[in-house]
C-alpha cells in the first residue's frame, strides 16, 4: 500500500516511543495520522507537531475506543493503515516466599488480568474495529482495502523471570497474526506483527546508566539499543510491501533473552 495524503493511519500508544516514531514515519510521508494514548499531554503535543489528530482513549473499553474511532474518522476519513503500540508491563514471579514475612505468596491475579486485558485483548478490540471499518472501502491495486499491524516483543518467545503475564500476552498476539490474517484473507487486509528487542523507549532510557551498558552488549549486533525509527522503517515495509502477511518479524539485534 502507498503512503500519501489520499491514506488516513491509526496508532494507538501513540504518543511517545515506538508509536510517535511509527506517527512521525507515517505522517512525514503524508498520511494523515490519528494517535490513540492515554497520556493527553503528550498525544496532543505530537498531534499538533505532525498536523494529527489526538484521541484520549484507555483501550479496554469499548466506549472509549469507540469514539476515538469516531473521531478519527471524521477529521481523516476511514483509515486504511492501524497500527497497534499500545501496552504495559509488569513483573512479579509465578510463586516465591515473601522475604519480609517467610510466607509464600503468588503473581497478583488482578495484575495479571489487568495485563492481559490492554496488551492483548486491547490488541485485539482495536484489532476487529479497524478492520470492521476497513471492508466498507473500496479495493485500492492487488483488492488491497487495509493493512494492521500489531507490536508483541521477544518476551512472546523469550520470556524472562517475572514476565508471566507480559509474554503471554504477547504470545497471544504472536498467536493472533495468522489467524486474523486468514480471516479477512478475503477482504483484502493484510495482519502482521513485529517483535521488539531491547528499544530505546522513555522508559528504557530512564534504566541506570549500567543497566543499560549491559543490556546493550548483551545484542549480538549491533552492540546498542533497537531506535524508535527503526521500528517505524519496519511498519514502512510492511505497509509498502503486499505481499508480506501473517508474519510476525523479530527485531531484535539477534538477542536471544536469557532467564533473568
Amino acid at each position: 500500500m502507498r503512503i500519501d495524503a489520499d491514506i488516513a493511519a491509526i496508532v494507538t500508544g501513540g504518543a511517545s516511543g515506538l508509536g510517535a516514531a511509527t506517527a512521525h514515519l507515517l505522517a512525514g510521508k503524508g498520511a494523515k495520522v490519528s494517535i490513540f494514548d492515554m497520556n493527553a499531554e503528550l498525544g496532543e503535543s505530537l498531534a499538533r507537531e505532525i498536523g494529527g489528530v489526538f484521541c484520549r482513549v484507555d483501550v479496554t473499553q469499548d466506549e472509549q475506543v469507540d469514539a476515538a474511532f469516531g473521531r478519527a474518522r471524521a477529521a481523516h476519513g476511514q483509515e486504511r493503515i492501524f497500527v497497534n503500540c499500545a501496552g504495559i508491563g509488569n513483573a512479579f514471579k509465578t510463586a516465591s516466599i515473601d522475604r519480609a514475612t517467610g510466607a509464600p505468596k503468588h503473581f497478583p491475579i488482578a495484575e495479571f488480568d489487568r495485563l492481559i486485558q490492554i496488551n492483548l485483548v486491547g490488541t485485539f478490540r482495536c484489532t476487529a474495529k479497524a478492520a470492521a471499518g476497513m471492508l466498507t472501502l473500496a479495493p485500492l491495486e492487488d483488492g488491497e482495502r487495509g493493512v494492521i499491524v500489531n507490536t508483541a516483543s521477544v518476551a512472546a518467545q523469550d520470556g524472562q523471570v517475572g514476565q508471566a503475564a507480559y509474554a503471554a500476552s504477547k504470545a497471544g498476539i504472536v498467536g493472533l497474526t495468522l489467524t486474523v490474517a486468514r480471516d479477512l484473507m478475503n477482504d483484502g487486509i493484510r495482519v502482521n506483527t513485529i517483535l521488539p528487542g531491547i528499544f530505546a523507549t522513555p522508559l528504557m532510557m530512564a534504566a541506570p546508566e549500567n543497566v543499560k551498558a549491559t543490556l546493550a552488549a548483551s545484542v549480538p549486533f549491533p552492540k546498542r539499543f533497537g531506535k524508535p525509527e527503526e521500528f517505524a522503517a519496519v511498519v514502512q515495509t510492511i505497509v509498502t510491501t503486499v505481499y508480506l502477511n501473517g508474519e510476525s518479524i523479530r527485531l531484535d539485534g539477534a538477542i536471544r533473552m536469557p532467564p533473568r
